[in-house]
C-alpha cells in the first residue's frame, strides 16, 4: 500500500465506522421484520451513506480538535481516543483533513438526497440533514456539541435512533414509534462508546474547558455509574421481549453480557489508568457491534421461524 494511502487510512479511522454501519444494517432488517420489504439497492446505499457520514465526522473531529488545541495538548492518546494524530505527527495538513471531511459529508448528502427522492415524503432528508448537522458541529464551532454535557447524548442519538430509524424508513416508508423503541439499546451503547473513551482524554478535556460527562462527574464516579447504564441495555431487551416488542430470538443478545461485565469491572478498577483501561474501551465497542449483530440475527430468526 502506498505511503500516502496508509496515512489516509489512518486518518479516516475506517474500522470505527462499524459502530454506525451496523446500525444502518439493523434498521433495514427491522423494516423487513415488520413489513417484509427490503430493497437491496436502497439498503446498500443507506449503509454506504452512513459510512461516508462517519468518515466525515472522524475527519472533522481531527480538524476541529486541532483548532481547539485539544488533540495538540493531549499527551495520552490511545487507539480509541485522542484522534488519529495525523495532524499532530505532521503527516497531513489540517486543510487537507478539512477538505476530506467536507467531501465525505457531501457524498453522504448526495446519497441521502437520492434516497429521499426514491421514497415518499421527506423523512430521509430531514433525518439525514439532522445527522450531518450534529456530526459536523459535534466539534465545529459555534455549537461544539462534543464539548458540552450533551455530547454523549448527541453521539447516542446519531449512532442509534437516527441511523436505525432512517434505514428503517428507506425500506418501510411509514412512520412508527416501534423502531425508535427498538433502537434504545443502540442509543445507549453508542453513547457509551464515547463515554468510556473520554476517560483517557480527561486531563486534556479538562484543560481546555470541555464539559463532557466524564469531566463533570469525575472519572471515579463515572466508572461507578457504568455498570448501571450497561445493565439497562439488557434490562430493556428482556422487558421488551417479554412485552412482545422484540422477537424471543432477540434474547441471544444476552451473549454479549460478558463484554459488559468485563467493561464494568475493568473501568471500576482502572478508571484512572491509561493502558490498563484499554480492555474496557474495546469491550464497549465490541458490545455495541456484537449486540447489534445479534439483535439483527434475532429479528431474522423471528421472521423466518
Amino acid at each position: 500500500m502506498p505511503a500516502k494511502l496508509k496515512i489516509w487510512v489512518k486518518a479516516l479511522r475506517a474500522p470505527f465506522t462499524a459502530a454506525t454501519v451496523i446500525s444502518a444494517v439493523l434498521g433495514g432488517i427491522i423494516a423487513w421484520y415488520m413489513t417484509g420489504n427490503l430493497h437491496w439497492g436502497h439498503y446498500l446505499l443507506s449503509c454506504v451513506g452512513i459510512f461516508f457520514a462517519n468518515l466525515g465526522v472522524n475527519l472533522g473531529n481531527d480538524y476541529f480538535d486541532h483548532t481547539s488545541k485539544l488533540d495538540d495538548i493531549n499527551k495520552t492518546p490511545t487507539p480509541f481516543s485522542g484522534g488519529s494524530r495525523v495532524i499532530q505527527e505532521k503527516l497531513l495538513k489540517p486543510r487537507s483533513i478539512l477538505i476530506g471531511a467536507l467531501l465525505s459529508f457531501f457524498i453522504a448528502l448526495l446519497i441521502g438526497v437520492y434516497l429521499n427522492f426514491q421514497v415518499k415524503g421527506n423523512v430521509v432528508l430531514i433525518i439525514g440533514v439532522a445527522g450531518l448537522f450534529m456530526g459536523y458541529f459535534y466539534t465545529a464551532p459555534p455549537f461544539r456539541f462534543g464539548y458540552t454535557p450533551i455530547g454523549e447524548f448527541v453521539t447516542g442519538l446519531n449512532v442509534g435512533p437516527l441511523i436505525i430509524y432512517g434505514s428503517y424508513y428507506v425500506q418501510a416508508q411509514n412512520l412508527s414509534w416501534i423502531p425508535l423503541l427498538m433502537s434504545i439499546p443502540g442509543f445507549i451503547s453508542g453513547a457509551l462508546i464515547l463515554y468510556i473513551n473520554e476517560f483517557q482524554d480527561y486531563e486534556a478535556d479538562k484543560a481546555i474547558g470541555k464539559k463532557n460527562m466524564i469531566v463533570l462527574l469525575g472519572k471515579k464516579r463515572a466508572a461507578r455509574y457504568l455498570p448501571f447504564i450497561l445493565a439497562f441495555i439488557f434490562l430493556w431487551i428482556i422487558v421488551g421481549t417479554i412485552l412482545g416488542l422484540y422477537p424471543y430470538f432477540s434474547l441471544i443478545t444476552l451473549l454479549t453480557l460478558p463484554l459488559a461485565i468485563k467493561a464494568a469491572m475493568v473501568a471500576r478498577k482502572n478508571y484512572d489508568k491509561i493502558e490498563e483501561l484499554l480492555p474496557a474501551n474495546a469491550s464497549v465497542i465490541g458490545l455495541h457491534v456484537g449486540f447489534s449483530i445479534l439483535l439483527a440475527v434475532g429479528f431474522i430468526l423471528g421472521k423466518l421461524i
